[in-house]
This record gives C-alpha cells, sequence and structure tokens, in this order.
C-alpha cells in the first residue's frame, strides 16, 4: 500500500514538473537582449517592445543606434547617438524609403522538422525557411515556451511557428546570425518609442550622408 502511494505521488510530481516545464509564459511588454555585428563590429542589443512598437537600441562602441518601429510596419526611424562626435541625428523613412527597405527582405515559407535543442534556456524546433526570392534555404530555430506580441519578432518570421531564438537575420541586403541571450518582462524606459527633441530629423538618406 505504502509503496503504491509512493509510485502514485511520484506520477503526480513527475506530470507536475512536466506542466511546468511546458508552460508558456506571456509577455505583453518587455525586452529581448542578444549580441550581433555592426560593420564589422560587435554590437550589444537589447530590444524593447509593446502591443504596437519596437526599439531595438544597439551598443556598438561609442556609438548608440537605436531603430523604432510600429506594429503596423508602416514607420521606421533610425536614431544615432554619438556623443564624442556631438551627433544626434534621427533619419525617419518616407514612404518611398519604407517601400524600399520592406522589398529587400525575403519572402520565407516554412517547413518544421522533428530536431529540437535546448538554446539560451529554451526548448526549441528546427524550422527551414526557404526564401522564394533566392531560393537560399535557412535554419530557424524556434520556441513555443513564451508567447510575445507580433512587434517581438522580425516580421519576416511571423509564420514561422514560434518565437525565434537563433535564426539569420536580414537588414539592408546583409545576412547577421543571431542568438537571443535572454527575454524579461522590463518596461522600456520613459521615451523610448520616441524621437527625443535634442535630435536633429531628417529622411534616412540624409542620415546615411553623415
Amino acid at each position: 500500500m505504502n509503496i503504491k502511494f509512493f509510485n502514485v505521488a511520484l506520477g503526480i510530481a513527475l506530470a507536475a514538473t512536466t506542466m511546468s516545464a511546458s508552460a508558456q509564459k506571456t509577455y505583453t511588454t518587455g525586452a529581448i537582449t542578444y549580441s550581433t555585428e555592426v560593420m564589422g563590429q560587435q554590437a550589444d542589443v537589447k530590444e524593447y517592445f509593446s502591443p504596437d512598437s519596437s526599439a531595438a537600441v544597439i551598443t556598438s562602441g561609442p556609438a548608440t543606434i537605436k531603430v523604432l518601429m510600429n506594429a503596423k510596419h508602416d514607420y521606421l526611424a533610425v536614431l544615432v547617438d554619438v556623443p564624442v562626435a556631438n551627433m544626434k541625428k534621427a533619419g525617419i523613412a518616407t514612404p518611398a524609403e519604407l517601400e524600399e527597405s520592406m522589398a529587400q527582405f525575403p519572402s520565407l515559407t516554412f517547413t518544421p522538422t522533428t530536431e529540437t535543442k535546448t538554446i539560451s534556456g529554451f526548448n526549441c524546433t528546427k524550422v527551414t525557411a526557404k526564401d522564394s526570392k533566392s531560393g537560399k534555404s535557412y535554419d530557424v530555430w524556434v520556441t513555443k515556451d513564451i508567447v510575445v506580441p507580433a512587434t517581438a519578432i522580425p516580421f519576416y518570421y511571423s509564420g514561422a511557428g514560434g518565437f525565434p531564438v537563433q535564426f539569420t537575420a536580414f537588414q539592408q541586403g546583409q545576412e547577421t546570425s543571431i542568438t537571443i541571450s535572454g527575454i524579461t518582462d522590463e518596461k522600456a524606459p520613459a521615451g523610448t518609442y520616441a524621437i527625443a527633441k535634442d535630435f536633429e530629423k531628417g529622411t534616412l538618406a540624409d542620415l546615411r550622408q553623415q
């Protein structure tokens, strides 16, 4: 009787552990951290998100670059702050610039696989993404451990079937490997999703000329 009771209790405990491990955590707002390269230099990124906006804050050397985007993908701004050069400039995409920028991204279709592994503490499954424009294929490791708003996921991976943890990012025709190191429910500091008054505003073309 005691042995049977122990086995039942153990079974319940194991079931509870399994349920706990597979339980999803939902983030409405938060911050994603990862490292990448900017013009060949190591850069640390903290990407804040809310249901309607995202702000990727990139620190590379003396420069801080912030990329703002809304959930509809009809607004894009790039802010460059270099204190040692007394530079604070913001490039806001015109409709034509935004259309050109969006056209450079791949058009991906996704095929799930059965391969799994743990990355940065997330339970991930590999998905194969194929770009119909170039014909190239990419491995994307996604997790269902968390639920986030669409603004927290690169829009070209919106159909990948989960939150991308390890993937290839695309920007201005360049490809960069990304591995998410963590996600928290940290709130964005005041003014994160806005352009401060002391920034000189122009278009993206104006910013590229600096």
